[in-house]
């Protein structure tokens, strides 16, 4: 948005243009020689800190215990890359399955997409994770150490005595912790709790390649908890370049209402702030103190907001105090604040929204169909056919996937042509260990006079003890060659 663009924005109560003093065309963290400045913000009290506290508590809970949570004793999830090993909601997926994880992406993204076009950066502020780390975990500890804003901006020019030497250094101290421990819960959710116990049991020695990578791990969390902050969301964060492209007028988002508000001046005790011209933003600062990522949401919408509500709660509670009405900054559309429009469904909204239902529809689709079971028969490398007792015979290496959460006992018949006959080393069944692959061999034969062609194409399928079919497979059966009259 150009200066010119920004001052339109800005209307008093007579419809006279305010040109806003304090807008801005750069990161609003950094000075204009590029230099950090350190934010300070005063912490935030209201309605929307307290929800937004109990929604964190509950999140900080399940990352916490959904490591240790199983269904049918497999984990609620598991991202094993190296192992190439998936689980999610207690389902295994496999290599196999990589087409339906591709899509579930793809689905996630289409979510994302339609809920930033309608409510803008409310996961942001309200589920993100670096959010609710650093202002519900990180911060807190700030606070109870190094006090309040004015405290900590008095902590911070003051020189390296006892009093900033013991309390950054307890600070910093429980940040590597706290940072140890995340690193842990997070190498819980590769390769599972029982796996992160017994390299904590054998030590470092025993574990030095992992023993580095969590070292690794847990300085880049205090790194960005203790120092990078909030430019993770302004500088490195591809969501929050996201939302310029897909936020319009009739996103709801964290507005001030500069119709209500300007102009803005200072309060004074018994006057007519109407009679005379102004807004009811008595420009107090409230708003910019509380930002976590320091910026003044009365510029209006900008890159570095993310939607925390701090700023809301400040300013209705600065609007109590002076006897106004409550709202002045609020989550609203563009279009509600510069035309009352109230919110509506667009049709790029109901366009995304059929996408999205679609893609549910055909994710669930080949959910229900992948089947419990995948098989494969493959004629080893270099092998042929033998003749015994007027039957043809071939060997085939069996590969069985179980993508259930039981064993099964397998059959293995040719139907198609049927009169083949499966021999499996002495054994009518074939166990399968649940979410395991199980691999071998087998014999198929047929009487001569069923295969008419050097290369014949078979069917073969498994059946559980039930005798329901589980898979089939199609693949080939070799003979001697003959002539065709």
């Amino acid at each position: 948005m150009s200066d010119q663009d920004q001052s339109q924005n800005f209307r008093g109560g007579q419809g006279q243009v305010v040109d806003p003093e304090t807008f801005r065309d750069t990161v609003g963290t950094m000075d204009n020689t590029g230099k950090r400045k350190w934010v300070f913000p005063k912490m935030p009290n209201g309605v929307y800190t307290n929800y937004r506290t109990i929604v964190a508590i509950v999140l900080l809970i399940l990352f916490f215990i959904i490591p240790f949570i199983k269904i049918n004793g497999n984990p609620l999830i598991l991202i094993n890359i190296l192992d190439r090993k998936f689980f999610l909601f207690g389902q295994p997926f496999f290599p196999q399955d990589f087409f339906i994880l591709a899509l579930g992406a793809i689905t996630s993204l289409v979510f994302i997409i339609l809920f930033t076009v309608a409510f803008g950066r409310i996961f942001c502020g309200w589920i993100c994770p670096q959010t609710i780390f650093m202002e519900m975990v990180f911060r807190k500890i700030e606070y109870w150490i190094e006090g309040d804003r004015n405290k900590q901006m008095k902590l911070d020019r003051q020189k390296w005595d006892t009093e900033k030497i013991w309390k950054r250094g307890l600070k910093w101290s429980i940040y590597i912790i706290i940072s140890l421990i995340v690193t842990h819960f997070m190498f819980m959710y590769i390769v599972g709790y029982q796996e992160v116990v017994r390299i904590m049991k054998e030590g470092p020695l025993a574990n030095s390649t992992n023993f580095l990578v969590m070292v690794l791990f847990t300085a880049a969390f205090y790194f960005v908890f203790a120092w990078f902050r909030e430019q993770v969301c302004t500088l490195v964060c591809p969501y929050g370049r996201l939302q310029g492209v897909l936020i319009d007028k009739q996103t709801i988002n964290v507005y001030y209402d500069f119709k209500r508000g300007e102009n803005r001046a200072k309060w004074k005790k018994g006057e007519d702030r109407k009679a005379a011209g102004k807004g009811d933003c008595i420009d107090c600062n409230q708003c910019v103190v509380v930002c976590p990522t320091g910026i003044d949401i009365r510029d209006g919408q900008q890159l570095e907001c993310i939607n925390c509500t701090a700023c809301i709660d400040a300013c209705d509670e600065v609007m109590v105090k002076v006897g106004f009405p409550k709202g002045l900054i609020r989550y609203a559309t563009e279009d509600e604040i510069e035309q009352e429009k109230p919110f509506k469904f667009t049709t790029r909204m109901k366009a995304y929204a059929l996408v999205l239902l679609a893609m549910i529809g055909f994710l669930v689709f080949l959910l229900q169909d992948r089947g419990i079971m995948e098989a494969k028969f493959i004629k080893p490398a270099g092998s042929t056919y033998f003749v015994r007792d007027g039957r043809i015979s071939n060997s085939y290496n069996y590969t069985l996937l179980n993508k259930s959460n039981k064993d099964i006992k397998l059959s293995v018949k040719v139907i198609s042509p049927s009169h083949g006959e499966v021999s499996m080393d002495g054994s009518q069944f074939i166990i399968v260990k649940r979410d395991q692959i199980t691999k071998g061999t087998i014999s198929i034969s047929f009487p001569e006079k069923e295969i008419a062609l050097s290369k014949q194409n078979i069917e073969i399928a498994v059946y559980n003890e039930k005798g329901e079919k589980l898979d089939e497979y199609k693949t080939y059966f070799e003979g001697p060659f003959k002539l065709a009259f």
